[in-house]
């Protein structure tokens, strides 16, 4: 059985990538948690010259980035996350779902910062409008009628590299968090199969299980409240 250690922080969206992939593979782990709040320490930046998480030591070998450490996973432990390669089929399902990830990532990850990094209501409902329309633009004609993605009955890789953020895109807009539009999840519902999908998604056990919503929530506006003192 393969050695595996996570360097990790349970609040880092990225980090939270990796998670949902060991959990849904059933593999048995060693956490160590990194604290981002301090600079590194020598012997982390030994493990990740970035000083950045999620790092994986398999079997004593380094994997950086948590795509290529969840994708590694995937292809290290043959599952439902992703099909093998080896004919063109296959190979398809596996470039709709980077292509999907990559849209994701590309166009939905900036307007989320944007709209949780501002203070000014205005401009937070402006940045959760954007939010929504680029949702229901590029992510809303990629989703099926039902199940995961592809129409998977089970998670796919999709899932692992977006559903900590879709946790984050769902939860924020709760009036007590203050950290996107409380208008969103009506804005959100115009996109029936997102909503019905990332619903679906976050309330998944290899998604959740980690998540502390009041944590997560109250350390972003404290980052918030850091970044906007600059």
């Amino acid at each position: 059985m393969a050695k595996i250690i996570l360097y990790t922080n349970r609040g880092c969206p990225w980090a939270h990538r990796a998670h949902i992939a060991l959990k849904e593979l059933g593999l048995d782990y060693e956490e160590i948690t990194i604290d981002l709040n301090k600079p590194r320490e020598p012997w982390y930046l030994e493990v990740n010259p970035r000083g950045l998480v999620p790092s994986l030591s398999y079997n004593g070998n380094i994997i950086l980035e948590s795509a290529i450490v969840a994708q590694f996973l995937a292809d290290s432990h043959p599952s439902h996350l992703i099909p093998a390669t080896g004919n063109p089929e296959n190979s398809l399902v596996r470039a709709r779902i980077a292509f999907f990830v990559d849209t994701f990532v590309s166009k939905i990850v900036p307007h989320f910062h944007t709209a949780v990094r501002t203070e000014s209501e205005e401009a937070r409902q402006e940045a959760s409008e954007a939010l929504a329309a680029v949702i229901a633009k590029d992510i809303e004609p990629l989703l099926p009628e039902s199940g995961f993605f592809g129409g998977s009955e089970r998670l796919t890789l999709a899932e692992v590299l977006t559903g900590s953020f879709l946790l984050r895109i769902l939860a924020f807009s709760k009036p007590e968090h203050g950290l996107l539009s409380p208008a969103l999840p009506g804005l959100l519902a115009q996109s029936p199969k997102f909503s019905r999908w990332s619903s679906a998604v976050v309330a998944h056990e290899s998604v959740n299980f980690i998540w502390d919503e009041k944590a997560v929530a109250y350390r972003t506006k404290v980052k918030r409240a850091a970044l906007n003192k600059k």
